[in-house]
């Protein structure tokens, strides 16, 4: 009697357990047969978001079980989601559901156009560049502007991280309170001590990034440079701005990588060579040490600039027009030497 109880016992625990570990196995145990990322967008059907899965889990009869049994048929969450090799059916469930996504990172680099750059940025979202494009065209038009070009300012270079669900109004906030916060008491007065607009702080920042190359260590003393000859009533005759006019006409499609003398006559309104004063706006989206170095110039009387063959990426200072043609002939001749058109 006691024997046959404690075979029925056994049974019955071999029974249980059996059960149990399909149980803990459909629910807990390693699903995910790779590292990986799933985009659900809104509005997506469950069988959609089945088979962007499929490639990722080793039992897709089992994660839909438990999807459904946690009602993940009806209620999910839009966002990337990343599949980590070795995790249950559960986890990634209640991950969908809560929508615990992962960040995108986004490099904001010196784009000369406000739509380069939402171009490049896009491919990182749910929204395709043209809904991204008129929405910001359309914060632009809230705030005054034109179109979302004059919002440029707003952004500074630097990597940030996104959700790929983000809207471009949750985009641009992120930039609008990163502006607000740069712009500082301090700052604020030494913009007016300056007596430049903020445009053309922003406008003789987005030179002083492109001439320096993003290196801060020249930025206060090409600053300083330009800021003399704007004072001076000289036209400022930046290279940068003439490459930035004859890229705008082309979209940027075609950019050019010298400067010939052909250029200098391009009709632009940002054509230092063409017209006199500070541009209408920036050429670049630039960073915040150039903006810093526009607000803090070095105090210094040079004139001229060049590139300097010797130290690549530097330049050759100098107030005498003579030297400069020295170092201007220098440059051209390395130029040449390289045979760069």
């Amino acid at each position: 009697m006691k024997k046959a109880i404690l075979i029925i016992v056994l049974l019955i625990l071999a029974v249980a357990g059996f059960f149990g570990f399909k149980f803990y196995n459909k629910y807990y145990g390693s699903n995910i047969s790779k590292d990986g990322y799933v985009l659900i967008p809104h509005g997506a059907k469950f069988d959609q978001i089945l088979d962007s899965i499929a490639p990722f889990v080793k039992n897709k009869e089992s994660f839909t079980e438990v999807a459904k049994d946690k009602n993940m048929d009806e209620f999910f969450k839009p966002g990337r989601y990343h599949f980590a090799k070795g995790a249950s059916n559960t986890s990634l469930v209640n991950m969908i559901k809560a929508g615990n996504q992962s960040e995108n990172s986004f490099r904001i680099g010196d784009f000369g156009d406000m739509y380069q750059m939402v171009g490049r940025v896009s491919k990182k979202t749910e929204l395709d560049s043209l809904k991204f494009v008129n929405d910001l065209d359309k914060i632009a038009s809230e705030k005054g502007y034109k179109n979302a070009e004059d919002l440029k300012k707003y952004f500074f270079i630097d990597t940030y991280n996104f959700f790929w669900t983000v809207t471009p109004k949750e985009f641009f906030k992120k930039f609008e309170d990163q502006y607000n916060e740069f712009w500082t008491s301090e700052r604020k007065a030494k913009e007016q001590q300056s007596g430049l607009t903020r445009e053309q702080i922003y406008a003789l920042a987005s030179i002083v990034y492109k001439e320096s190359g993003g290196k801060p260590d020249e930025m206060k003393t090409i600053a300083g440079l330009y800021l003399n000859r704007f004072k001076k009533g000289m036209k400022l005759q930046s290279d940068p701005t003439v490459i930035y006019a004859i890229n705008k006409q082309t979209n940027f499609k075609e950019p050019i990588k010298r400067v010939l003398y052909k250029h200098l006559t391009t009709p632009s309104p940002y054509n230092t060579y063409a017209n006199a004063g500070i541009p209408p706006g920036p050429i670049c989206v630039v960073d915040k040490n150039s903006v810093d170095a526009v607000l803090n110039p070095e105090q210094n009387g040079y004139i001229f600039m060049c590139a300097d063959p010797a130290r690549f990426g530097y330049h050759k200072f100098t107030a005498s027009a003579e030297q400069h043609a020295i170092n201007a002939k220098a440059y051209q001749d390395w130029l040449n030497s390289k045979n760069i058109k």
